[in-house]
């Protein structure tokens, strides 16, 4: 049976609760409220690891309205330092297929009114942000993917829309424009919530679709909720393998930038 205390924090979706064959569940109350559901703690190798679904038990949360504070503080309060956040993306650029999976380097939140920060005041907390996601982990998602033979990108912008409907035409053609790669609705504010709470996080995004497709291929139909559970589900096993050879080679250094990103932070 797991133990109460974990070292390693999952976000993902739903499905995942059959990550784990014996769990104990955890039902945390925070000061920012209930999280999704209840932390699922299971052992991976030997180590503990805290399993939250973002969305809730029956997918009966849209990305607006999820409480990522809560989420990400009753992680860290099982002592989570280190936070994998794998989700379903769409793909901006024609190189980037779906089935494949991207291990995001940089991050463009494009969503409006969420909270996005455990600060309010009275002190004034400004941490650094310039690299949202943990270049160790990164690495270890990359090198274990290729080790597997998942195609795999070994870096890429991640835009956050605040869903939870999908893109225009023009708003895709304009982050397309822009370079950007993958497609979201929920890695912001959980990256930065991980990061204020001195966690070192990873993405890793699991590609569905072209969003409203491509324009030199009308062919490809825009995306649907369908086509994402459909692709999501088809490739599921690759990410639960991922995962499992992930896991053991987790936590890395301590002296990682987010496990120290209050140093000099607060006024």
């Amino acid at each position: 049976m797991a133990s109460d205390q974990i070292a390693v924090g999952i976000i993902g979706g739903s499905g995942f609760y059959e990550l784990f064959d014996d769990v104990v569940e955890h039902a945390l109350d925070t000061p920012y409220g209930e999280p999704s559901a209840p932390i699922v703690v299971g052992e991976i190798e030997g180590r503990a690891v805290g399993f939250l679904p973002r969305h809730g038990r029956r997918h009966e949360l849209p990305p607006h309205r999820i409480n990522y504070r809560a989420n990400l503080w009753a992680l860290s309060e099982l002592g989570a330092t280190d936070i994998i956040l794998p989700c379903a993306a769409g793909s901006l650029q024609a190189d980037v297929k779906p089935g494949h999976f991207v291990v995001a380097d940089q991050l463009v939140d494009r969503t409006r009114g969420r909270v996005d920060t455990f600060y309010d005041g009275p002190r004034t907390t400004h941490v650094s942000f310039a690299d949202p996601y943990d270049d160790e982990l990164r690495r270890i998602a990359i090198d274990t993917a290729r080790e597997l033979d998942i195609p795999v990108h070994g870096r890429g912008t991640i835009v956050v829309i605040e869903g939870p409907r999908f893109s225009t035409r023009a708003e895709s053609r304009f982050y397309s424009s822009m370079g950007w790669h993958v497609i979201n609705m929920t890695q912001y504010p959980e990256a930065i919530l991980a990061r204020e709470l001195q966690m070192a996080a990873v993405n890793i995004s699991l590609i569905t679709d072209y969003d409203v497709g491509l324009d030199d291929d009308p062919s490809l139909p825009p995306v649907s909720k369908d086509q994402v559970v459909e692709v999501f589900s088809a490739n599921n096993a690759k990410l639960r393998e991922l995962l499992y050879a992930m896991v053991p080679r987790l936590p890395l250094s301590a002296d990682r930038p987010a496990l120290h990103a209050l140093d000099g932070a607060q006024f």
